[in-house]
């Protein structure tokens, strides 16, 4: 960023505590702009590095799971990108859960800044309101993708701004704060000074296609550079705590080309948390939004405070991010902890970006994707599946309507569903819908349960991964050795010769049905409502449904005498356009061909 900073005694010492604030005589220009290990115990919460520190009595009686996604810009409702990031983020809660892991699921709303201000002029309505609707149709929109989140922070959240001004003032006691004038190219949109280098012609941002403003303003400033060596220490001991791989390769890119100090207020904007000691200023949205990873920790009814909240499950074992926010949570916010005394997050994942038919979407090119438009038309379970299973987690990934029915229709409605279907409507012709045998019995000597266990483990293993389409993947498989264990066996026919060839169709149907049930479980990160529909009509109740762990995937759970459910569709073949517009055609021919019999009836006559 092309700018300037001009730094004097006057304006950096007596807006804070002197006693506090060292000042920085010597001042540069600057820039301002897998595996997951075990949880570390809360004896180890706050880092050891710096004087003053807490130490938060150990608790490792149940090992925690704390992730995160971003706090949400509320300047617009929800969109598609947005949609799948919580898709995933819940997929691994609930994996996890399945663990038998306490998971802390945490996303929310970051409601301050000028372009809150600005939305909320435009609507006529006070910032205040306009945060609180938007904020609402997120909670809406995460009911609706079955989002199983424990903690909804907001930014507006009285508890929150506590948290803010105590780590606020718990960095500004290490000297990690100073207040200096700063003049640069601001981009509204970005809420962020950019540099000359990275901008387009006319100074425009590349990221919003608009010119930048030459903005001047007497700000507090977070010394960044301080932490350069420490950053570089951090990375190379822990290569994971960046993922995929490839974004660590930018984040020392970035760390490696030189740390600037940055700006964590603005003078200009009224619509935020008070700096400490400064009502002429309000704290910038990086000092201000990532702190909710820590505040939502807080309960509620509890005076909150910043040992109150990192007792309560820090440091979080994931963030999960867009790559467009990475540099703000791999470099602003683990320097900004050093600095706290705080012990880093274990690792930061940045996924890539949707795109639709192979184009960025966007409302000017009319090709933007409503995730509410998506969960009407094709249901819950179609969403969560589609992007889950066919965007490669970390990179970038399109949608195209074709694509996603015939995927859908495909694994779901086809591959799973009538191997369930048409497995149960041969219980039922033939056994009474009750199975014979445990399941435990049935595969004695079978290799099926073989290849099966060795799907489910592959599928463990890319879901501790983040492989989350991969073990799609593999969920997808032990439908396809179900049909083909159906197709080789043929127990339709088998049960017409009766005798040992009925009792080993029997067995057979068991079989299979005990591979749909472990299906149920496996695919339950992904698919939770289409799970339960399976498992409801395997004869399970729903406290039966929601006791089930990652230990229920183990061979042997459907036991003999258990009563089936009549077969019924556990998920419905999604029409084209296409298809319902030739069924239209097709009844219209229809009528038209009655009406001119009809017609022909009463001239004869």
């Amino acid at each position: 960023m092309a700018a300037r900073l001009h730094c004097s005694i006057q304006n950096s010492l007596w807006h804070l505590n002197p006693s506090l604030l060292s000042f920085r005589s010597k001042v540069a220009h600057f820039k301002p702009r897998l595996h997951l290990g075990r949880s570390p115990s809360r004896g180890a919460l706050f880092c050891t590095c710096s004087t003053g520190n807490i130490i938060v009595p150990s608790d490792e009686s149940t090992e925690s799971f704390v992730l995160t996604t971003p706090l949400y810009y509320v300047n617009a409702p929800p969109h598609m990108g947005s949609a799948y990031t919580t898709i995933a983020a819940d997929a691994i809660a609930r994996f996890q859960r399945l663990l038998g892991k306490k998971v802390t699921f945490i996303t929310g709303t970051d409601e301050h800044g000028e372009k809150i201000a600005t939305a909320a002029l435009a609507q006529g309505s006070t910032p205040a309101e306009h945060c609180d609707v938007i904020s609402q149709a997120y909670k809406r929109l995460w009911k609706d993708l079955d989002i199983s989140y424990d903690k909804f922070i907001r930014t507006t959240d009285h508890k929150h701004e506590a948290i803010v001004k105590e780590f606020y003032s718990r960095v500004l006691a290490k000297g990690d704060i100073y207040r200096a004038d700063y003049e640069g190219l601001y981009c509204i949109n970005c809420e962020e000074y950019k540099d000359e280098k990275e901008l387009l012609d006319d100074n425009c941002c590349p990221v919003h296609l608009k010119p930048c403003v030459l903005r001047r303003e007497d700000n507090y400033f977070f010394a960044l550079s301080k932490y350069q060596k420490s950053l570089e220490e951090t990375f190379n001991q822990n290569p994971h705590f960046v993922q995929p791989s490839y974004r660590l390769n930018e984040v020392q890119s970035w760390i490696k080309s030189g740390l600037r100090d940055f700006s964590i207020s603005r003078a200009s904007v009224d619509w935020g948390i008070p700096v400490p000691n400064d009502k002429t200023q309000t704290i910038y949205v990086w000092f201000d939004a990532l702190l909710g990873y820590i505040s939502a920790l807080t309960d509620d009814k509890d005076q909150p405070d910043l040992l109150s909240a990192v007792s309560s499950g820090w440091p979080a074992a994931l963030h999960l991010i867009g790559k467009d926010i990475l540099r703000f949570h791999a470099v602003y916010w683990p320097a900004m902890l050093m600095s706290a005394g705080l012990s880093l997050p274990k690792m930061v994942f940045g996924h890539g970006f949707l795109t639709k038919d192979g184009m960025k979407m966007g409302k000017s090119l009319g090709n933007t994707l409503e995730p509410n438009e998506l969960v009407q038309r094709f249901g819950t379970d179609a969403v969560r599946y589609f992007f889950l299973r066919e965007v490669e987690f970390g990179n970038d990934g399109d949608y195209s309507e074709e694509r996603f029915i015939n995927i859908v229709n495909a694994h779901l409605a086809n591959t799973i569903g009538n191997l369930l279907n048409r497995t149960l409507g041969l219980l039922k012709k033939n056994c009474q819908s009750t199975l014979v045998v445990d399941s435990s019995t049935a595969v004695e000597g079978n290799a099926f349960k073989e290849k099966v266990e060795k799907l489910v483990d592959n599928t463990r293993i890319h879901y501790e991964n983040l492989s989350l389409s991969t073990a799609c993947e593999n969920v997808l498989e032990i439908g396809n050795v179900g049909n083909s264990y159906m197709d080789e066996r043929a127990p339709w026919s088998l049960f017409k010769q009766g005798g040992a060839a009925s009792e080993a169709a029997a067995k057979d149907l068991v079989i299979i049905l005990e591979a749909v049930r472990i299906v149920a479980i496996v695919l339950f990160p992904v698919t939770p409502s289409l799970s339960w529909r399976i498992y409801e009509q395997l004869g399970y109740s729903r406290d039966q449904f929601n006791a089930a762990t990652w230990n229920d995937t183990k061979w042997g759970g459907l036991k003999g005498g258990q009563v089936m459910a009549l077969p019924k569709p556990v998920f419905a073949r999604i029409e084209s356009q296409t298809e319902i517009e030739d069924k239209g055609a097709a009844v219209k021919t229809v009528k038209t061909k009655k009406k001119t019999k009809q017609a022909q009836g009463v001239a004869e006559a």
